[in-house]
């Protein structure tokens, strides 16, 4: 009857957990949390948000060379009578208007003479430049401009080709924009190639991935990234083949910093675990299933994060945490004791999830502490999250793809963007250099 009474306590523990569940206590995404907003994992400094004392604002500023100048002068006469015609200017004062110019598009026509030999009557013409194939086009600044908003910005096709024919009086076809983005796709294969090769010379790379649908079908959008490169990818598998599709991590052999999750962990390189996702877990385990080891585990690893990130942590600190945190652990394991096999039972045997928390910590203590032993380590894997977050976003705005091509295309031109933005490049001038036919490489590229 008492085990009987425990089994029923663990499942009620577990369906609350799961019904309360939201992004500050497990990994489930922000955008299913309740109306109210999950305390952050911060730790206060007392100081008001905003701009801080000493900060430099940014304002708009006057132009140094105005488009446009209209001068008002001062015309009639003054009180005592006298004209202002003839009084000379002692001083100008101006004020600026930035706006918009008038949008139209700018139409360029191509001609080609013809000519016809007075002796042999043979006909010889002129040729057309190659970039103008056709009678008529659009060109490389439309192209951008479809692909920037589709692409960066997860604006559809019809409402794209809208904006474009509210702006310029000319609307390009769905299938024109489609046209776009493979022409893109095709140009930029060269920059993605490079992009593998300088990613696995990088010491650390961030991986993560989220689902994507494929017309109603789930498939996976996976991220490479570090400082100067990212890297995304489509795929019908989260696990391992997308990897090797990818064609960087199977042969990386520097240190991946990631979430624990297992193909990650089944790949032969140093690892690094991301600990905001480790302090989502211990909070739910110390809200909802009352475990003190997790609660007090938490507080630990943020006190010694706020430490290192104020360069108030010292090498003895770093000692005394590492055995507070096996002491906390072991406190875990021991408050959560092995379930053991019953009769007949096959198979592995279902551990408690705080027992399965604690022996996660327990193994790979070495790659959660990674950010105190090493500078180059980050806390956690916000680098790669923050890359990925966007496809939330376009699920949002304009739904899944049509095709596995279209996941493709979209990863390749999306990491094009993504490395230029990264590197500090202009990222317009990035897209029309791809339709223009002299794609612009990102710096440590070209």
């Amino acid at each position: 009857m008492t085990v009987e009474r425990d089994r029923l306590v663990v499942e009620i523990q577990e369906l609350k957990a799961q019904v309360g569940a939201d992004s500050g206590t497990s990994n489930v995404p922000p955008s299913q949390d309740k109306p109210w907003k999950p305390l952050s994992e911060r730790i206060k400094t007392g100081r008001f948000p905003g701009g801080q004392p000493g900060h430099i604002g940014k304002t708009l500023e006057m132009s140094a060379q105005p488009d446009t100048v209209i001068v008002f002068p001062v015309s009639g006469q003054c009180a005592c009578g006298h004209s202002w015609v003839d009084v000379p200017i002692q001083d100008v004062l101006a004020r600026q208007v930035h706006d918009l110019p008038e949008t139209r598009l700018h139409v360029t026509e191509y001609q080609v003479e013809v000519k016809i030999c007075p002796h042999c009557a043979q006909r010889q013409q002129a040729a057309f430049p190659a970039a103008v194939p056709g009678q008529v086009q659009y060109g490389p600044h439309v192209h951008a401009l479809t692909t920037f908003l589709n692409v960066v910005h997860f604006i559809p096709l019809a409402r794209t080709a809208e904006i474009v024919a509210t702006l310029y009086g000319s609307a390009p076809s769905d299938g024109t924009i489609l046209l776009n983005l493979n022409v893109a796709a095709e140009r930029l294969k060269d920059f993605e190639a490079q992009v593998k090769v300088a990613l696995l010379a990088e010491p650390v790379l961030y991986a993560d991935e989220t689902g994507s649908k494929v017309n109603g079908k789930l498939q996976w959008l996976h991220i490479l990234t570090c400082a100067s490169y990212t890297l995304y990818g489509h795929h019908r598998s989260r696990g391992y083949d997308a990897l090797v599709a990818m064609g960087v991590l199977p042969d990386y052999r520097g240190t991946l910093m990631h979430d624990a999750w297992r193909t990650y962990l089944a790949l032969p390189m140093d690892h690094a675990l991301c600990n905001a996702h480790l302090l989502r877990e211990l909070r739910g385990l110390h809200e909802f299933f009352g475990q003190e080891w997790a609660g007090e585990l938490r507080r630990g690893i943020q006190l010694v994060y706020h430490q290192r990130k104020t360069k108030t942590l010292t090498g003895d600190g770093i000692v005394a945490f590492k055995a507070h945190f096996d002491t906390l652990v072991t406190a875990g394991l021991e408050t959560n004791p092995a379930t053991e096999r019953t009769a007949g039972q096959r198979g592995r045997v279902k551990q408690s999830r705080a027992r399965n928390v604690a022996l996660r910590c327990q193994r790979y203590k070495r790659e959660m502490l990674r950010f105190l032993d090493d500078d180059r380590m980050p806390f956690d894997n916000n680098l790669a999250e923050q890359g990925i977050r966007m496809m939330c976003g376009k699920r949002k705005a304009s739904g899944g793809f049509r095709s596995a091509l279209g996941g493709e295309v979209f990863c390749r031109i999306r990491s094009y963007v993504a490395t230029l933005h990264k590197q500090g490049m202009n990222v317009w001038d990035g897209l029309v250099s791809v339709f223009a036919g002299d794609v612009l490489l990102p710096v440590c590229l070209g």
